[in-house]
């Protein structure tokens, strides 16, 4: 593995059977970013990479733990995600780079724990994206009826938009962003104020008698499942906060990094939080 500067190579030197070969400035210059990424873009992209998970997926851990169990399950997770982007708001400030956990790692373990964290953070966003256009077949499906055939077509349409922003400019990109979160945490609000006079709590959310079966007068015990439900259930809580740590990947877009970026990722969390 080396690095070829425009300006003619310099002395090469290696770490891990890795090779790298040193440049001057002018080769980054010639490959910086354009800065555009404030707080609030900063915050509205780790919210927007985390709030589909708020409309779908982590539902299903209801029924492998119960509310309870799901609920115990998604105390956890906020508390391991919380830990998680305090570490990552003071990485991303001492190492502003777009590689992210990338960057950290290779900074921490060398040219090859760079590489595989590199590469699981690859797989981690090659399969979101998946899953997002996925959920969003499914919702487009049910809102016009089509047919569980005709899924694809929005799949591609949803890859379409989402390559096409990027592909115009990060401004855009960022935009775009900024107001799909707001709508979307507008929408959930929304739920949640017109179900509020509607709860029944013992009815709707303790529901599952202990072999597993529907009560239909509610009734139920919290943990249904006890801790195996909550562990069960652990997976689907993960919904609630994945991929907020890709924050730190605009590092390079963001037009004060080590300001901003923390900022952003304690601010996103907090609203994931709540």
């Amino acid at each position: 593995m080396s690095i070829q500067s425009t300006e003619g190579s310099l002395p090469a030197s290696g770490s891990g059977g890795v090779t790298y070969t040193t440049v001057d400035i002018t080769y980054f210059e010639a490959r910086g970013l354009k800065r555009y990424a404030g707080v609030a873009s900063l915050w509205a992209l780790g919210v927007g990479a985390v709030i589909s998970g708020h409309f779908s997926g982590w539902n299903l851990g209801l029924s492998t733990g119960g509310w309870g169990g799901l609920f115990v399950a998604s105390v956890i997770i906020a508390i391991m995600y919380l830990g998680l982007t305090l570490s990552i708001a003071e990485m991303s400030a001492a190492l502003p780079h777009t590689g992210a956990a990338y960057s950290f790692a290779r900074t921490a373990m060398g040219p090859w724990g760079g590489f595989i964290t590199g590469l699981c953070e690859n797989v981690e966003y090659v399969v979101t994206p998946a899953v997002v256009v996925f959920f969003i077949g499914s919702y487009l499906g049910s809102i016009f009826g089509t047919p569980p055939e005709f899924q694809p077509v929005y799949w591609v349409f949803g890859y379409i938009v989402f390559v096409g922003l990027n592909v115009v400019g990060v401004e855009l990109s960022f935009k775009v962003t900024l107001v799909v979160t707001l709508l979307a945490l507008a929408c959930l609000v929304a739920f949640w104020v017109s179900a509020i006079p509607n709860v029944d709590f013992t009815r709707w959310a303790l529901n599952i008698g202990a072999d597993g079966a529907e009560l239909p007068e509610g009734g139920g015990p919290f943990l249904p499942f006890g801790v195996y439900g909550i562990l069960a259930s652990l997976p689907f809580a993960v919904w609630l906060f994945l991929a907020i740590e890709q924050l730190p990947l605009a590092a390079e877009e963001s037009i004060d990094p080590k300001r901003d970026l923390p900022r952003g990722i304690i601010l996103g969390i907090g609203t994931l939080i709540v």
